[in-house]
């Protein structure tokens, strides 16, 4: 940032007026980011792209299927066996279930579906199960919490246990786990950043003002993915909203630790506080608009992803770290500035004093590296490799409903219950779709795949095409279903003529991992190439950006391959969902080249005066503080992801904090000083600093000051 620009920015009057737009943004966007949640897109039919083969099923049975229909099942158990009396109860609850608003068609009893062949009393009669179909249009996932628990009310039986299961069961306990997201998770985040920065400030009063600022960053925001949302077609689930504000909080905290540090100094240079901010500024700017630009271009690059569901994740994240950025450097100056000095109270940075980073644990740390710089850096890149192998043990397949939570919903009891006595679980079908002439043939087809039903009742489409489904004998979301439908699809796509397609519930998530796995491949080198060129642009230089993007790249195997075996001994967890690598890959590096862009600027900028050797050890002693509590922070908001009961929210935050303490801790302080101080001016080439600076100065000492 320009000094000139830096100064008016915190000038004796233009600081207010920055705090006054700040505070009419924020009353403007208050009410707009509250009502988030009401926008959220949580169908998971929209997630997929068009032309896959479970969305173009949906796309011909619209007429006749309503894709908005949800199949749930009212499961009953009662030990040792239900009485009369109790499927009479039963029949009575299932007539009543009717009129709870959201139920659609017929509700069918236990002993109807008997009746009918369709499984619902077990052999040994402990387990009857009534097939209730909930609709609630577009607003399903808002809706069915309601709808859920006014059916639990209606199915209570004495001394029996009752289980909410199939698809609406499984939706039910979907909204449950994410409820209260958008208040309980950025209270807990906030509450989590404030205890770190009241251990990194010792100050009982600067804390407020980055927790301030970052607020006002989260709820404006909010208010621009709402309106964006609501009128501009941009696709917010309540996963992204949960990322979201544990992004913005998180990143917004570590700018301002970077920008609070380098003010610090400044202070201790001019005795005029606004001359401070305007140097301050104009030193920290750029690395930080480097490490916003880096983050919301990597976010972008998820727009390229088959998934809807990722696509739409990018520019709602690209959003949030865009305005944080801006409130980062516009409105915590300005409230610095008014502030004063007092607020560091009780250690005050008076004009003149000495600058204490120069003899603190990161210079001890950058001596200790100096000697055998090439013996560190072997070592440690060795240990990260090792890591890495911790990947082979990585299952991204997908996860059963049973192993999507971290604990076990009402759903997942009732799923258990209906393959313990033998019953299938109705909702989930596989859904056929064939030209009319050939329907009896795809009939015949399917008949022979084993693990699927018998086909039901081939019904009209349109003037030539017809649909049939069958029920899959697995839960929806497993690897076993995921056979049947490649089987039923390799059955049916062999009959000539028949265009026949497959879809349903297990369809839509095998087609989600394909697309997933496709999205890995398309994306991952897209981000590594736009970050590789901002650290071009900003770092003026090809040796030290490929350096660091190797760093980065090994520190993510490193954090993946400790995090999968963490996952799979510590936590239990059975794998991970197909997107999780990408997720993973795109935090770690968009944030974790964070890191050494802090490390890195100031490297160059100390280098221009010094050389490189004797500035990568000041750039450590200096930035070291301030960058370890940037990791801790941002480690310890992603690690609040845990709290929701959501296996793939709960690795992703393991695996980013671990990657980010590792990028933080090991990787920026150790790996890339050792190769600094390895390579020398070579790591600038071909720039002009790769010549190295006019003259070649000793490295500071303890009592000598880094800088004047």
């Amino acid at each position: 940032m320009h000094l000139q620009l830096a100064g008016r920015l915190t000038g004796r009057v233009t600081k207010w007026l920055v705090v006054l737009a700040w505070v009419a943004a924020f009353a403007v966007c208050g009410s707009l980011s509250a009502k988030l949640v009401d926008v959220q897109d949580n169908e998971a039919s929209s997630w997929l792209p068009g032309d896959a083969e479970s969305t173009r099923v949906s796309e011909e049975l619209a007429g006749t299927v309503d894709p908005n229909d949800i199949p749930t099942l009212v499961v009953y158990q009662r030990d040792g066996g239900l009485s009369e009396d109790d499927l009479a109860a039963i029949e009575e609850q299932a007539q009543e279930m009717a009129s709870v608003e959201g139920v659609t068609g017929e509700v069918v009893d236990p002993r109807t579906a008997a009746a009918a062949g369709l499984g619902g009393l077990s052999e040994d009669g402990e387990v009857a199960v009534t097939t209730v179909v909930l609709n609630f249009g577009a607003d399903g996932w808002n809706a069915i919490p309601d709808a859920a628990e006014d059916l639990r009310e209606i199915a209570t039986l004495d001394g029996a246990t009752v289980h909410l299961a199939g698809y609406g069961g499984q939706a039910a306990d979907s909204a449950e786990a994410f409820e209260g997201i958008d208040t309980n998770l950025i209270l807990i985040t906030f509450a989590v950043v404030i205890v770190i920065l009241l251990l990194t400030y010792r100050s009982p009063v600067l804390w407020v003002l980055p927790i301030l600022s970052a607020a006002v960053a989260y709820t404006v925001s909010g208010g621009v993915v709402y309106l964006l949302a609501k009128h501009a077609g941009l696709t917010v689930n309540g996963q992204s909203q949960a990322i979201l504000g544990i992004l913005v909080i998180g990143a917004g905290t570590d700018y301002a630790l970077l920008l609070v540090a380098r003010y610090r100094e400044e202070l201790r240079r001019h005795e005029d506080r606004h001359a401070a901010m305007a140097f301050a500024l104009h030193r920290a700017a750029p690395a930080i608009f480097a490490s916003a630009a880096t983050v919301v271009v990597g976010m972008l690059c998820l727009v390229f992803a088959d998934l809807n569901s990722t696509a739409g994740l990018g520019p709602v994240l690209a959003i949030g770290v865009g305005i944080t950025f801006l409130v980062m450097v516009t409105l915590l100056p300005a409230l610095l500035v008014i502030a004063g000095r007092w607020v560091f109270w009780p250690k005050r940075p008076h004009f003149g004093s000495r600058e204490p980073n120069t003899t603190g644990w990161w210079a001890r740390v950058g001596r200790a590296i100096e000697p055998r710089p090439r013996r560190v850096w072997v070592v440690t890149a060795g240990v990260l490799a090792v890591a890495c192998l911790g990947l082979l043990r990585l299952d991204a397949s997908g996860l059963s409903t049973e192993d999507t939570y971290t604990q076990e919903f009402g759903s997942i009891k009732g799923q258990k219950v209906l393959v313990e006595h033998g019953l299938v679980d109705s909702s989930n079908t596989a859904q056929v779709v064939t030209d009319t002439a050939a329907a009896d043939a795809v009939v015949s087809a399917m008949q022979g795949v084993e693990g699927l039903g018998e086909p039901g009742e081939v019904r009209p489409v349109s003037e030539t095409r017809s649909y049939v489904e069958a029920t899959i004998d697995h839960d929806i979301s497993s690897s076993p279903a995921f056979d049947v439908v490649e089987a039923t699809r390799a059955a049916v796509h062999d009959i000539d003529g028949a265009d026949a397609l497959v879809g349903g519930g297990s369809a839509f998530y095998l087609d989600t991992k394909v697309a997933s796995n496709r999205d890995n491949k398309v994306i991952i080198p897209i981000v590594l190439l736009v970050v590789f060129l901002i650290l071009v642009g900003l770092l003026r230089a090809l040796v030290a950006p490929l350096l660091l993007m190797a760093t980065v790249v090994l520190s993510f195997g490193a954090a993946l391959g400790i995090s999968t075996l963490l996952f799979e001994f510590v936590f239990g967890f059975a794998g991970a969902d197909p997107g999780f690598p990408l997720f993973a890959f795109v935090f770690l590096v968009a944030l974790g080249i964070d890191y050494n862009i802090f490390l890195m600027t100031r490297v160059r900028e100390e280098s221009a005066l010094h050389g490189t050797r004797r500035g990568s050890l000041i750039a450590l002693s200096s930035t070291g503080g301030v960058i370890t509590s940037a990791g801790l922070v941002l480690a310890a908001t992603f690690l609040v992801l845990g709290t929701i009961p959501f296996v793939f929210l709960a690795e992703l935050g393991v695996a980013v904090a671990l990657g980010v303490l590792l990028d933080t801790m090991v990787v920026r302080s150790v790996l890339v000083t050792a190769l600094n101080l390895d390579l020398g001016d070579r790591i600038w080439w071909p720039g002009r600093l790769h010549h190295g600076p006019p003259e070649e100065r000793p490295v500071p000492t303890e009592q000598e000051p880094a800088r004047v």
